[in-house]
């Protein structure tokens, strides 16, 4: 490689390889543009369906709280809403793995699909047998439609 010399202010020479500068130049643009694809990974996929007319939902919650509702927009979780959907995906991963399935029982009014890293789990409002992770996630989905995609339920 030769380097190359231009004047400076007050006639010094600067000797700067230019191809030097060149790789310099591509690596910084290179890693200014490595975020721009990254996205948080995903805690999970959950799906929610039934007879109520606004039971319809889909929640995609990523683990830094971001939340797309039926596939709008990225919106923002709170931050006690996130360590909840965090704690949720923790202690549901023995259930996702042997891919629980709990049937409704008659009356129910929503059945609810979650897909994780784990695997899934089927079960409706008023399953038996529900373990109270469920329950807390029910609760989650309802507060997330409320005040984070402004749903009507």
């Amino acid at each position: 490689m030769i380097p190359r010399s231009r004047s400076t202010r007050g006639g010094a020479r600067c000797t700067v390889p230019l191809p030097a500068v060149a790789v310099a130049v591509a690596v910084a643009l290179t890693v200014a543009g490595c975020g721009a694809g990254v996205k948080a990974q995903d805690l999970f996929l959950l799906k929610r369906t039934g007879a109520s007319p606004h039971a319809k939902l889909t929640l995609l919650i990523n683990e830094e709280g971001g939340v797309q509702c039926n596939g709008g927009p990225v919106l923002k979780l709170s931050d006690h809403a996130l360590v909840i959907a965090k704690a949720t995906q923790e202690e549901i991963k023995e259930q996702a793995a042997s891919h629980m399935n709990l049937p409704p029982r008659s009356g129910s009014v929503f059945s609810y699909f979650l897909e994780d890293e784990n695997g899934t789990v089927r079960f409706s409002d008023n399953s038996l047998h529900q373990p109270g992770v469920l329950r807390q996630l029910q609760l989650l989905v309802l507060e997330t439609a409320q005040k984070v995609c402004h749903l009507p339920e």
